[in-house]
């Protein structure tokens, strides 16, 4: 697709299309209406006609087994045995390959991580109808529709998107898009618009920020050179369904809605045709079974702060650059949830920070209250951890997936809730989420009156209601133990009445229940026996009474067990009438639970409540990296200020490898951005004013699979900075212009400084970090701009980093130092030194000429024109002048002329 939705043309590491289509020599066995095909074949060949795209798992007795080009690539992405079968009446072998039908869910879930489809053909009976075992597909299992929870992860949202894009002008790229996402598992459904030049960005942002494990696009769109980060997959879906009439209406018929403008959705054309385009795959995939999509609710991007890719892999906000995990993140430092509720909204939280004042002033408030009372903090914790995942377990009853163990597992964590209203009533800060929870005890009470106490997990076995629910039921259960207390007991009984010694009662499945009496005494049988079978040594018998009994016991089952499902579904229909409330409960948990860990974060860590205003400040004192003091294993962190006034916004700061630089950038971004998601941050005094963008340029590594070098993917991070930032945003660009030469990168960053400074659409809060300490004379000619340095104790050859950011610029770099820490060969080490005390004594040679030969100049009192500033003045050429050179030009000549 567009460059900003793709790293590059192969960014998928898959080896195979995510959308997998099955080969022309099985589409022209399928359109063969004569072919010499078994009964199963043929079936078969049906269902996979209907999925063509999908890797098709058909149901054969205890297997489930994959055919043709589905089988080669289920052995190859599997590594299973690739066998083959007879499956034409001709004797051709087809390629198969099977896995067992108990483990199948462990083989599904590992190719829908690589990205492909999947169709499940199930048998639906035992007794063959013409021949052939009914079948049907129970289940189409997609990278973004996936609801097993083996197969998801408890703390993370499985988010499916659709991207409805309008072309511009050019016809090149997109001016505009529609994006609505969805996960089936919690029912959240939501959808947004964004237009304009920067729409392209602004796709790629909500990407990264969702994370979502499926794409859908249009056919033309996604066959036209689409790409998305690695982690998403690509489903290409007909155009039409993205045509504004075709998904309107399908949103109208499934809200049961005459007007889409309840949603907020007037004038939404873009996003309702996401929504559409959605909801029309749900309902294909999930065979309809999508009641838990209740609501769709649209959102506004500029209501919260904008984070680029960038930023959000720079700040290390979900997972480190490096290894990928959460281990070393910022959301693993606040993460003490303990609810999987609480620990996705964290999540969310950490990736869309708020810009509404009001908004984060509440969730602070709440967070101080429990920070105060450790005691609260405590209950809270203990008891929300024996809280399931009421938002999972809810949808699951909605699309009737649940087993009777999780309605208890359910009705448990509903029992929690009137002990949480007690702790947290009287509590002002937490009044909303009072009033939200919600204790459902007609749901409990149901549960607890309709389930037995240890139930089966799955309802395919009978045991799970409860006696006295059902008379029809209890009456059954009666009448089978009877039946089978008579089986039980009818050889002593008959033994007693007959006399005969050696009378058994047996049983088989072809003839049943039966008495067996040997040949001897066979002839000493009752009248009423029936005789049944004659063996060597022995006669068997029935009876009409033991017959009526044995039919009892062997329909008994499948009868208690078609009641039991009967009322299994009547309690589910019953709970479903609640969904709305326990969902909403699930929420005000996620929010307790999330708020509770901010708390007992900031007790444990020593963080304070920062101050927040629509004021242009930032003042931190003290202020430390949550991580890096977290993860720090020797010593103590030296914290440090930021003060951004409203003249000097722009701090250069100087100072050697390895004494903090990049660690004092990054901490003050996180600080705003912990203020801005309603945390308390690690300083001893905050004062911020709302961001409502951070961007970073901080480090960059090769990307060679996308054709760009170090240098190139800094630049082309400066340039978005650069267009996107305003006087409300935070940069932070660490070492500009260190991939190319030392003077052209020495060039760009100082123009990089003065466009910052000058434009008037920016001027916004920066901290500039650099080895090039010619960079630091701006102090002097830009008023806007002031000088910091990373402090250095010197000892002789010796040199200790304090990590501590005063005002003023480095005079050294000290690389050799760090080179010998790093444990450069001693060898390397001294010769470096030589090299070093050559070039600087050229260098001062240089200085002293140029300031010999530059003393001799003697201002003219008659003579002006041989004034410097005029001299200057002269040679400009103001018309080939940009208003931003033209400024800076303007502060040299000011300070040209102050040290005349």
């Amino acid at each position: 697709m567009m460059a900003a939705l793709s790293r590059n043309p192969t960014a998928q590491s898959d080896p195979t299309p995510v959308k997998y289509i099955c080969s022309s020599r099985l589409v022209t066995l399928m359109a063969k209406k004569n072919s010499k095909v078994t009964p199963a074949r043929r079936q078969y060949l049906d269902f996979k006609a209907q999925y063509p795209n999908a890797v098709v798992f058909f149901r054969m007795g205890d297997f489930f087994e994959c055919f043709d080009d589905d089988a080669e690539l289920v052995s190859r992405e599997l590594e299973i045995t690739l066998t083959s079968r007879p499956l034409t009446k001709d004797g051709e072998r087809i390629p198969m390959a099977g896995v067992p039908h108990h483990a199948v869910e462990g083989y599904i879930a590992r190719l829908v991580e690589k990205g492909y489809h999947v169709a499940v053909i199930d048998q639906i009976g035992n007794d063959p109808i013409d021949g052939i075992v009914p079948r049907k597909v129970t289940q189409v299992v997609t990278p973004g529709t996936v609801t097993e929870p083996a197969m998801l992860r408890e703390h993370q949202n499985n988010y499916l998107m659709g991207l409805a894009l309008e072309a511009d002008r050019g016809g090149q790229g997109f001016s505009a898009a529609g994006i609505a996402y969805v996960d089936i598992t919690t029912g959240e459904f939501q959808t947004t618009e964004v237009t304009g030049d920067g729409a392209p960005v602004k796709v790629l942002e909500e990407i990264t920020r969702l994370n979502p494990r499926e794409v859908l696009m249009g056919q033309t769109w996604a066959t036209n050179g689409a790409t998305l980060p690695p982690g998403s997959h690509l489903t290409p879906r007909p155009d039409f369904q993205f045509e504004p009439g075709y998904a309107a209406e399908a949103l109208r018929r499934h809200f049961q809605v005459k007007t889409l403008d309840g949603f907020g959705l007037s004038g939404m054309t873009l996003a309702v045709c996401a929504a559409g385009a959605v909801l029309e795959y749900l309902k294909e995939t999930q065979r309809g079974s999508i009641e838990q999509i209740i609501s769709l609710r649209y959102y506004n991007t500029s209501r919260f702060m904008t984070l680029d890719t960038a930023t959000r892999r720079n700040l290390e906000l979900t997972e480190t650059i490096r290894g990928g995990t959460e281990i070393g993140s910022l959301l693993r430092v606040l993460d003490r949830t303990v609810t999987p509720m609480g620990a996705r909204l964290l999540r969310k939280w950490i990736g869309q920070p708020l810009l509404d004042l009001e908004r984060l002033n509440a969730r602070l408030d709440a967070v101080d209250a429990l920070y105060q009372s450790g005691t609260l903090r405590a209950e809270l914790h203990d008891l929300l951890r024996q809280i399931s995942d009421l938002e999972r377990l809810t949808n699951r009853v909605l699309t009737g997936r649940v087993g009777p163990r999780e309605l208890l597992v359910l009705a448990d964590g509903l029992n929690r809730i009137p002990e949480v209203r007690r702790k947290i009533q009287g509590v002002s800060e937490m009044e909303s989420l009072y009033e939200r929870l919600n204790p459902c005890d007609e749901v409990c009470m149901m549960i607890e009156e309709t389930l037995t106490d240890d139930p089966p997990a799955v309802m395919n076995v009978i045991g799970t209601i409860r006696q006295g629910v059902s008379e029809e039921l209890d009456h059954l259960y009666r009448t089978s133990r009877e039946a089978r207390d008579y089986i039980a007991n009818l050889e002593s009984v008959e033994k007693e009445r007959t006399g005969l010694k050696t009378l058994k009662v047996g049983y088989n499945k072809v003839f049943g229940y039966y008495i067996e009496i040997s040949r001897g005494l066979s002839e000493r049988a009752p009248e009423h026996y029936i005789r049944k079978q004659t063996l060597v040594n022995a006669e068997r018998f029935i009876t009409p009474e033991m017959k009526d009994y044995e039919n009892i016991i062997l329909n008994a089952d499948d009868r208690l067990l078609e009641i039991e499902k009967r009322l299994y579904e009547d309690l589910l229909k019953q709970i479903r009438r609640h969904s709305q409330a326990i969902l909403s409960t699930a929420t005000a948990v996620a929010h307790i639970d999330t708020l509770l860990s901010f708390a007992e974060v900031a007790a444990r860590e020593n963080y304070v409540r920062p101050l927040l205003t629509d004021e242009d400040v930032l003042e931190i004192k003290n202020g430390r990296h949550p991580v890096v003091e977290k993860t720090l294993k020797t010593g103590r962190f030296v914290p440090n200020d930021c003060s951004f006034d409203t003249e000097q916004r722009i701090h250069i700061i100087t100072g050697p490898n390895m004494a903090g630089k990049s660690t004092y950038l990054r901490q003050v971004a996180l600080i705003v951005l912990m203020a801005q998601i309603g945390s308390f941050v690690p300083a001893d005094e905050a004062r911020i004013g709302l961001v409502d963008r951070i961007f970073t340029r901080v480090g960059a590594q090769d990307e060679i699979h996308a054709g760009q070098s170090t240098f190139m993917v800094e630049m082309t991070e400066t340039a978005n900075i650069l267009a996107n930032a305003t006087p409300q945003s935070l940069v932070v660009l660490d070492e500009i212009g260190r991939g190319t030469s030392t003077y052209d990168g020495m060039s760009i960053a100082r123009a990089v400084l003065e466009y910052i400074h000058n434009s008037p659409n920016m001027k916004c809060k920066t901290l500039f970090a650099t080895h090039y300490h010619e960079l630091t004379e701006l102090e002097v000619i830009l008023p806007g701009v002031i000088n910091y340095n990373v402090q250095v104790a010197e000892e002789g050859d010796t040199v200790v980093f304090l990590h501590q950011v005063a005002p003023g610029k480095a005079d050294r770099s000290y690389g050799i130092h760090v080179a010998q820490l790093a444990g450069v060969p001693k060898a390397v080490v001294n010769r470096a030194k030589e090299i070093l005390a050559d070039l600087e004594a050229q260098g001062s040679d240089f200085k002293l000429k140029k300031t010999k030969k530059d003393s001799t100049h003697q201002i003219s009192m008659f003579d002006d024109s041989r004034h410097p500033v005029l001299e200057a003045l002269k040679a400009l050429r103001i018309d080939q002048m940009s208003p931003i050179d033209a400024m800076t030009r303007l502060y040299e000549l000011q300070r040209m002329a102050k040290q005349e």
